[in-house]
């Protein structure tokens, strides 16, 4: 076992400083030249030793377990993805994805000539490649996704391998804490403590060991911790004891994380031109930058690529041999993404005839899907404040004050199948931005996977609530975005906003935010609402003359709606015009067709809203949104009314007024958007 993993291990870290350089000459096969090596290498490099370390004994150890345990690795640090590139192409799994990149030296030239462009799957984490489910590009989801990938799967032990750097992070940070709130999630996190977030010494090796215990204690973790020095069999023995004994911890209930303590680019130059390196910053990226033109740099790359021994690794065609060999054919290379998945495509809830108040609605449906198995809600600490109260000592719901730790579980636990909803505040959830444009990427890159999808579920807007608590930046950052992935779904009541739910539970692929209000006591009719699920929008009859509109007005949420009922009349009565009103579901339907799946074509766009008609947008969200979405595509005019930021506290019937969102406002608006000072006589 030790043999093998110091041949892994030395393998990985081999292929990747290779990547990093070579153009050619990958294996050592002749000495170094100056048309063998990079003009200008690009990447990182500091992480790599302690990333290949703890990947390659996790791998191991996962290939030793028995058939009722499992270890899945997690890689937390996007720049890792040169370790996870490198034991890929050993696995042999790369050339799976893409066949160019063969386990031979053809391959691995093919391999880094083109790195850090790797036709499609870049050089950070990708999830096609093992230890890639968590999404990247938001540094500190890691171990939460994790916990989430983990929660509910008792054979399961997910190993993420998160950096120190990354503790720095508020995500890790809160993950450690909030794992209390979890009794059903294995997460056994190694932790790479190499000295150096990029830039500067990290705040975590800064502490010492005896700092290092009981701050890991306090957060409630067991911490073993191993010194990795150099590489010899006692440093594989030790980390190897490590890991099974926390892996053994973990399974009967513990929590326990290692915590890897090495030099940052160890086994790498010590110095560059007289400057140090070794155990720096200046590890962080390449560090000899210059060896296609400095001869003295090309001569310790090539130092430093021998002191790996290749020719103990590979043969002359890049095919593994001795210890790598059995190294590569004893390790479990697998991925946990789709492992433990539930059923996809369930019935949709039976909704009551009469669901009008929102705790009652929405909860039958949350407990609709609850009773299949596979659900989860997470929600910071807001349930009883959404009318939801009754759900929260339902083993199926979890409660952290912390949204992004939420992202990162709903994330996690619906990567393997299982569906989900995070409830909370409008204002709070621009905090998850990031995490969820990572979430639309990682998925972009995944390819369709039949996954269910992300869903949110938004209460308690500006519009009725304190200063502080206005902002839908969220939504309008989606739609920015332009992923057809995103659906902004706002429903005008509460058995629509009940309808739409089920609905998002039940699909896949997306990520849906559903804006709704928990106070709303509309009750519209309920003819439309399969349209508005299936088209994103309907006519609403009642509301609107049967003849051609001079002015169609589209309530897009409750709020909306509720003045667009108290408008029309008014604007009947004093402009005399002929008056449509369009309900609209989803935000994205006002989007461009090529772009956006329900996105209106010209054609229906005047069918909905009238060949000639002026059209009033009236908005929950920004008007910047909306007009994004409609980026000048409609011929007519256009006005939209929505959230602006007031200048400070204020009424909510000032507010209101103030942005022309009532009665009057929209009076004025139609006035202007017509051309019309009073009725026709």
């Amino acid at each position: 076992m030790l043999n093998r993993a110091d041949a892994l291990w030395r393998a990985a870290t081999y292929v990747a400083v290779a990547l990093l350089h070579l153009d050619d000459n990958q294996l050592l096969a002749e000495p170094l030249k100056a048309e063998h090596v990079k003009p200008r290498p690009a990447g990182h490099w500091g992480t790599v030793p302690g990333t290949a370390w703890a990947l390659v004994h996790t791998v191991l150890a996962a290939g030793e377990v028995g058939p009722g345990r499992e270890l899945v690795p997690v890689i937390g640090a996007g720049h890792a993805g040169m370790v996870q590139l490198a034991c890929a192409w050993l696995s042999g799994q790369l050339a799976s994805v893409r066949p160019q990149y063969s386990r031979d030296a053809a391959g691995l030239r093919r391999l880094a000539r083109d790195f850090p462009h790797v036709d499609g799957l870049g050089s950070e984490t990708h999830p096609l490649l093992m230890a890639g489910a968590a999404p990247g590009g938001c540094l500190g989801g890691a171990l939460a996704f994790s916990h989430g990938l983990a929660l509910d799967v008792p054979r399961r032990i997910v190993v993420p391998i998160i950096g120190d750097g990354e503790c720095e992070t508020p995500t890790t940070a809160a993950s450690w804490l909030a794992a209390r709130a979890l009794e059903s999630s294995a997460v056994l996190p190694i932790v790479h403590v190499n000295g150096f977030r990029m830039g500067a010494q990290s705040l975590l090796g800064m502490m010492t060991d005896s700092e290092l215990v009981p701050y890991a204690a306090g957060l409630g973790w067991r911490a073993r911790v191993v010194h990795v020095e150099a590489t010899t069999v006692d440093a594989h023995e030790a980390f190897r004891e490590a890991l099974a004994g926390a892996a053994d911890a973990v399974a009967d209930g513990a929590r326990t994380a290692v915590f890897l303590r090495c030099v940052k680019g160890w086994s790498g130059p010590e110095s560059v031109d007289g400057q140090p390196v070794l155990g720096t910053a200046a590890a962080h990226k390449t560090p000899l930058g210059g060896a296609h033109s400095d001869e003295g740099q090309r001569a310790q790359l090539e130092r430093w690529l021998a002191s790996y021994r290749p020719a103990e690794l590979f043969d002359h065609d890049g095919q593994p041999i001795g210890a790598l060999a059995e190294a590569i054919d004893s390790a479990a290379w697998h991925s946990a993404e789709g492992a433990g998945r539930a059923p996809l495509g369930l019935p949709r809830s039976v909704l009551p005839a009469r669901a009008d108040r929102f705790g009652e609605a929405v909860g039958g449906v949350l407990r609709r899907h609850a009773e299949g198995g596979g659900f989860r809600v997470f929600s910071p600490d807001e349930l009883s404040s959404n009318r939801l109260g009754a759900l929260r000592d339902e083993p199926w719901v979890s409660e952290v004050l912390a949204e992004e730790v939420l992202l990162g579980w709903l994330s996690g636990w619906i990567s393997s199948g299982r569906r989900g909803v995070l409830v909370s505040y409008e204002a709070f959830a621009p905090l998850m931005a990031s995490g969820i444009v990572g979430h639309l990427k990682h998925r972009r890159l995944a390819g369709e996977q039949e996954v269910p999808s992300l869903n949110l579920l938004l209460t308690s807007y500006g519009w009725h609530n304190v200063f502080t608590h206005g902002d839908p930046s969220l939504s309008t950052a989606l739609l920015a975005t332009e992923d057809p992935a995103v659906s902004v779904l706002v429903p005008a009541d509460t058995r629509r906003t009940a309808a739409v739910l089920d609905t998002a539970l039940n699909s896949t692929d997306r990520v849906n935010v559903l804006i709704a209000g928990k106070h709303s006591e509309l009750q519209l009719p309920y003819e439309t609402v399969e349209q508005e699920l299936g088209r994103g929008l309907a006519i609403w009859w009642h509301l609107s003359d049967r003849e051609a509109p001079d002015l169609t007005i589209v309530a897009a949420g409750d709020l909306p709606t509720e003045v667009v009922m108290e408008a029309v009349p008014l604007i009947r009565a004093q402009l005399g015009c002929r008056v449509r009103v369009v309900g609209v579901l989803d935000l994205t339907v006002l989007g461009d067709p090529q772009r956006w799946p329900k996105g209106l074509t010209e054609d229906e766009a005047d069918h909905y809203f009238g060949e000639r008609a002026a059209l009033l947008v009236v908005t929950l969200g920004h008007p910047a949104a909306v007009w994004g979405l409609l980026a000048g595509r409609l011929r007519r005019q256009v006005e939209v009314i929505g959230w602006r930021e007031p200048s400070g506290p204020m009424p909510q019937d000032v507010l209101a007024h103030e942005l022309g969102f009532d009665a009057e406002g929209m009076l004025r608006a139609a006035r202007r958007l017509t051309g019309r000072s009073e009725a026709a006589r």
